[in-house]
């Protein structure tokens, strides 16, 4: 076997994040950087030889070359076959799909999310394990702990396998197996969704909808379910094509960087239906006729209605939200008479609770939502939820979203978005609340009494683990909070997370503007936080 053992030095800089490890792209480029990390992977792990390997990515600049390397350095390493979508393609949620479809021994994902792309932007790689989801943490710190002190890999010296041809190729003894990118994934919402219902409306002539993919991932998955199989006309997605810069966009799927779309459904003569997705295919944002859906609010509905959809119709074992999410779908899981369970942010920690059976439906602010059927968050899979609730209810999404605050009351809700704060000073805001905390119960601020302030902590239902200082807290009497968080997925600077959220039962009081309902505590924020004084911004970069 024509294996070369390379050595080699640590880099420091290789701690995964919430969602795996994100550089720049000339980072990633670095001689024996890519191959450094992969090998730190597969030096963690234990009983792979002769194992299947899922293997793809969103599309993004240098995704084609990274899977060249791993497919060689999985070979010399001695997994027994790869799958690998075609062109390099898998989105996210279909690669956890295929792990789980094919019980494959896991998955390596190349993708940055919805950070942009290009020769000078960002680049990313994580681990998957078998259950199709990402690797929780005692898995990335050994995988960490390894980059610290490798000194070698082992790659083969090969030709390039022909990513865009279908078919099985031979590296030595790995048999690598080039796959249809679509058809598994595909098959999956086939079995969740009544596709029929689905047809019916979008060739009725009554409904029309716009799925803006952002140049991204999600392109080859919207035009072959929403137009070839769902009957929609030719032009209902828009930037459906994969390019490895995005387009030159930012393909995260918010009011700000999806303004194409938002402008479409805000517009004259709008669609009655609008959805995006981000760069690897696991977000969603989703639009009515001139209305916005909070994502958190979006869960909240999906979980009320979820009995319409045939996937789901034996209703839900539980649902799981992540902390900065709105209490939103607490409310729904009361009324159902099930546990609602508030985790830390990384869709990882749904893990354990979707396969111990204890939740069915997840999500978090940051425009994700999910199930049980992978185990990553899923785009399309909540656009397509959507359809079949608009489908058997044939209610427009405002009417929908507004009847259920009519029934569960509304909670206002914003994340106010600090991006590129400079690291110093980002810490120095965090610590002064933190030393704040012990002493704001009972503090009056305004009309708002505090009822607790703390840095969340959680302890996993199912394997007891616990996670610290996952975001300060500050809850008022009234059931409003104030949540603050560094954000762990950006490669510039720190991101600072505000999250704000007041409930209001008064149906009276159920159409104001979100920044107006929540002006008090936006200002309580700042007060406490010093944003404006410490950021040196007067403003959020993007308020959601």
């Amino acid at each position: 076997m024509n294996t070369r053992i390379v050595p080699t030095q640590p880099f420091a800089d290789q701690k995964p994040g919430t969602s795996g490890l994100r550089k720049k792209v000339p980072v990633f480029q670095q001689p024996h950087y890519l191959e450094n990390f992969v090998q730190s992977i597969f030096d963690s792990l234990e009983s792979f030889q002769g194992k299947t390997l899922v293997v793809g990515g969103d599309g993004r600049y240098y995704n084609r070359q990274a899977i060249q390397i791993i497919l060689k350095m999985a070979a010399a390493n001695g997994f027994g076959r790869v799958l690998v979508g075609q062109g390099g393609i898998l989105s996210t949620p279909a690669a956890s799909a295929v792990i789980r479809k094919y019980q494959a021994f896991g998955g390596i994902i190349l993708s940055a999310s919805h950070n942009p792309a290009g020769p000078h932007e960002d680049f990313g790689i994580k681990y998957n394990i078998s259950n199709g989801g990402p690797a929780p943490e005692k898995v990335t710190e050994a995988i960490f702990a390894r980059s610290k002190v490798i000194d070698q890999y082992k790659i083969l010296d090969a030709a390039d396998v022909e990513l865009d041809k279908l078919g099985t190729f031979q590296l030595e003894t790995l048999t690598v197996e080039v796959i249809d990118s679509v058809a598994d994934y595909a098959e999956l919402m086939e079995s969740l969704f009544d596709f029929d219902r689905i047809h019916q409306l979008l060739t009725s002539g009554q409904f029309r909808m716009c799925m803006d993919s952002l140049h991204a991932v999600t392109g080859p998955y919207a035009h072959a379910l929403f137009e070839q199989r769902l009957g929609a006309p030719s032009g209902t997605v828009q930037n459906g094509i994969p390019l490895e810069d995005f387009g030159g966009g930012h393909p995260d799927p918010n009011l700000v960087y999806a303004h194409d779309l938002v402008e479409i459904l805000f517009g004259e003569n709008a669609p009655d239906f609008g959805a995006a997705s981000d760069g690897d295919g696991d977000r969603n944002m989703i639009l009515g006729n001139h209305f916005f859906v909070t994502p958190s609010d979006s869960l909240a509905v999906l979980a009320a209605n979820a009995k319409l959809v045939p996937g789901y119709q034996s209703g839900l074992s539980g649902i799981a939200r992540s902390m900065p999410t709105s209490q939103a779908p607490d409310r729904v899981a009361a009324r159902l008479g099930i546990e609602c369970y508030e985790t830390p942010t990384g869709w990882k920690f749904f893990g354990n609770l979707l396969d111990a059976g204890k939740a069915t439906l997840c999500g978090e602010e940051s425009f994700g939502t999910g199930s049980n059927h992978i185990r990553e968050k899923d785009g399309l899979w909540a656009v397509l939820f959507w359809l079949n609730i608009i489908a058997v209810r044939k209610q427009s999404v405002k009417q929908i979203v507004q009847e259920h605050w009519q029934t569960y009351g509304r909670n206002y809700y914003s994340r106010h978005d600090y991006e590129a704060v400079d690291s110093d000073r980002a810490a120095t805001l965090m610590n002064n609340l933190h030393s704040l905390l012990p002493n704001l119960k009972g503090k009056q601020f305004g009309s708002y009494e505090v009822d607790y302030a703390d840095d969340f902590s959680y302890t996993d239902p199912v394997d007891g683990s616990v996670s610290k200082n996952q975001g300060v807290r500050i809850g008022f009497t009234d059931g409003s909070r104030i949540v603050f968080r560094l954000s762990g997925t950006g490669t510039q600077g720190a991101t600072l997370r505000v999250y704000l959220e007041s409930y209001e039962p008064n149906i009276a009081k159920h159409n104001l503007d979100p920044q107006q309902a929540l002006g008090d505590l936006i200002a309580i924020a700042d007060e406490l936080a010093q944003i404006r004084t410490l950021t040196g911004m007067d403003k959020p970069t993007v308020i959601t």
